[in-house]
């Protein structure tokens, strides 16, 4: 039987004591103590910075059956006045990776006195989900090579669906996204005398208006992947009268419903975006940041998700669409065999994710539970 008040503190004591991505040494160090108890047969530790992972052997050979949580949490003041809120100026868990910890922390409980029968269950605490650099990190530490997975699955809390339902899709879960950052770089000269300059003012907004028109144009040359560019900063020289400015950036968020579609979106940027600059004498210079393959569920992930809906009576619905913002658990779902995220409602009348007034709704810490469990109990099954 699930200790909920048990998991609903400790869930509430994470929310106090929240960490930025690549800075989650305490909160790790606070799921190790958790899981002393636990006797979880192995415990890797430094995964991809401060990932910890925990392994539950089965008596039996058979697939290893990964699910993943996250650690970090957001740059964001949080507005609540309960108890538990953020001790951290600046810093919440906005996204709900408190509640995550929390059933993944349950789980390990469930597991340390009820072993699967074959294969094993590894019990993933990732970092850095935030930038896109977590899962990434930690897929690819040599350490990592020991847990490779069969099976990934993970979820995410979900505002605005029905409190404790479940969505789910086979196909694209989340979208790909990444920030592209453009500089150009010409030459400042006096306001009186901007002949004697290259100025990028022209090839910036012609970029602009490009990256504006972007997905139109592509689902005109038969694009069938939904496309989104939206333009988030422009910066042109100084706020100096007396001086005709010669270097700009464009900055946008680049998403789509594939990594391929995501390919097209970069390639096509970087070509138009040359094009201009070349054309204005100007050099350019591409970085990107906050990069987000496409979490992609197979139909057999999917299908299972669906089975333990069906198992533990818990509503579920199956997307028509993916979920436009990104997540990158899609890294695991890359290396396991099989694997799925699914969407657990948090209910239809509550903050969204990221605003300063959100906060998980620990309700859905059994719930999680019961689904990640019966996931198991289809893989590696339970005497």
């Amino acid at each position: 039987m699930l200790d909920h008040p048990q998991f609903t503190q400790l869930r509430k004591n994470l929310h106090q004591h929240p960490e930025l991505s690549h800075q989650e040494r305490q909160t790790a160090q606070r799921i190790l103590e958790v899981f002393e108890k636990f006797a979880a047969d192995e415990v890797h530790t430094q995964l991809g910075g401060h990932g910890v992972a925990f392994v539950f052997n089965g008596k039996q050979p058979g697939p290893s059956t990964l699910i993943r949580c996250e650690l970090d949490a957001l740059p964001i003041q949080e507005q609540n006045t309960f108890a538990h809120r953020s001790v951290t100026d600046g810093v919440s868990h906005k996204c709900g990776h408190d509640g995550h910890m929390a059933i993944i922390t349950a789980l390990g409980a469930t597991l340390a006195t009820r072993r699967p029968v074959s294969g094993r269950v590894i019990l993933c605490f990732q970092p850095a989900e935030e930038t896109g650099a977590g899962a990434i990190d930690m897929v690819n530490d040599a350490k990592f090579n020991a847990l490779k997975p069969d099976y990934a699955f993970a979820l995410h809390n979900y505002p605005g669906l029905k409190l404790g339902s479940v969505a789910v899709r086979a196909g694209t879960f989340n979208c790909a996204s990444r920030g592209i950052i453009i500089k150009l770089k010409g030459k400042t000269s006096h306001a009186a005398h901007p002949e004697d300059g290259v100025s990028p003012a022209t090839a910036m907004c012609q970029i602009i208006e490009q990256l504006n028109q972007l997905p139109q144009q592509l689902a005109a040359q038969g694009v069938k992947d939904k496309l989104w560019v939206t333009v988030i900063h422009a910066r042109l020289g100084e706020v100096a009268f007396g001086t005709a400015p010669g270097e700009a950036v464009v900055m946008a968020t680049l998403r789509s419903e594939t990594n391929q579609a995501m390919d097209t979106l970069v390639e096509m940027t970087q070509a138009f975006s040359r094009h201009y600059a070349e054309q204005a004498g100007l050099e350019i210079e591409f970085s990107f940041a906050d990069v987000f393959q496409a979490s992609v569920n197979s139909q057999e992930g999917c299908d299972r998700v669906v089975e333990a809906c069906r198992n533990t009576s818990t509503e579920f619905t199956l997307m028509e669409e993916p979920m436009r913002w990104s997540e990158d658990f899609g890294q695991f779902t890359a290396v396991a065999r099989q694997g799925a995220m699914f969407a657990l409602g948090a209910g239809v009348d509550t903050p969204q994710l990221h605003n300063p007034d959100y906060d998980f709704a620990d309700q859905l810490i059994p719930i999680g539970h019961d689904l990640f469990l019966d996931l198991i109990k289809q893989i590696n099954h339970f005497e």
